[in-house]
């Protein structure tokens, strides 16, 4: 199926508003544990009911995966994804680090996003062609030239069964890190990791997953904004990738590097993207 995102946009804004509404005035309610550590609250399962009602009314020939119910409807190579609640610990600790995140996936790539934090007040958009804005303005990439002058953000530390292989880069990654950037940084959310690499406010991200719903969103504002989205080894990234790397153009060479360094010797423990079935 051909289609040209920019025309989905508005209807994306729509979703999300929705979900910034129910985000905004109920409270978590029950808080379920998905895991070791990890946990949904009745807000996450309000949101992905809401919007993925919304968008199979509206678009019922696209198909739609939410993080907690996993793939509703299935499409023909166009799919929403959708975090509802993406930063759930951070919601429930009352920390602001938190919001909806609704990507478009083409077949492997992100073609549309939108990201809404409502408790910043500030809502992020993209589709592909169109340029990214943040509350309506135009945002672009930092243009920041060494990782010495570089903020970074890193993904949180895995939890759960094999969290204790996949933390093995992780934490040579952020010594690493923090032996040659300017400041780290973690912020619980994996949308927030890459709309503040679009707007500038940081320099890069590094994520060593990429679950669709966490990333399909951020992906394209960051590309529509100027910087560069990589998988671990520096290729485009795609929804099959097995990490999210995105940078100003000027440090992502010397990232990638930092990465693979850290990563020399040691399993990643990272998975694809997109469930079997869309791979």
């Amino acid at each position: 199926m051909t289609i040209d995102a920019r025309a989905l946009l508005p209807m994306a804004e729509q979703a999300v508003t929705i979900a910034s509404h129910i985000v905004k005035t109920r409270l978590p309610g029950v808080v379920t544990a998905k895991g070791d550590r990890d946990m949904v609250t009745e807000v996450d399962y309000a949101v992905e009911h809401a919007v993925r009602d919304f968008l199979s009314e509206e678009t019922p020939e696209i198909g739609f995966l939410g993080e907690e119910e996993g793939i509703t409807s299935a499409g023909d190579g166009l799919i929403w994804a959708l975090d509802p609640l993406d930063g759930t610990a951070n919601f429930t600790h009352g920390i602001p680090l938190c919001g909806t995140s609704l990507g478009l996936i083409d077949h492997d790539r992100s073609v549309l996003g939108v990201i809404d934090l409502p408790f910043l007040a500030t809502r992020y958009a993209a589709a592909e062609t169109a340029g990214a804005t943040a509350n309506g303005h135009p945002i672009s990439a930092g243009t920041t030239t060494t990782l010495e002058a570089a903020i970074v953000s890193v993904g949180d530390y895995a939890v759960g069964e094999g969290a204790e292989a996949e933390n093995r880069i992780r934490l040579p990654l952020n010594h690493r890190l923090a032996t040659r950037v300017q400041r780290v940084r973690m912020f619980g959310s994996a949308a927030i990791d890459l709309a503040w690499v679009a707007e500038g406010r940081t320099d890069a991200c590094v994520m060593l997953s990429n679950k669709p719903w966490d990333t399909a969103a951020g992906v394209i504002i960051a590309r529509e904004a100027g910087a560069i989205v990589a998988d671990i080894d520096g290729t485009p990234h795609t929804a099959n990738a097995r990490a999210t790397i995105a940078a100003a153009p000027d440090i992502l060479a010397d990232l990638v590097e930092l990465v693979a360094g850290a990563a020399k010797n040691a399993d990643c423990g990272t998975r694809p993207g997109l469930p079997e079935k869309l791979a």
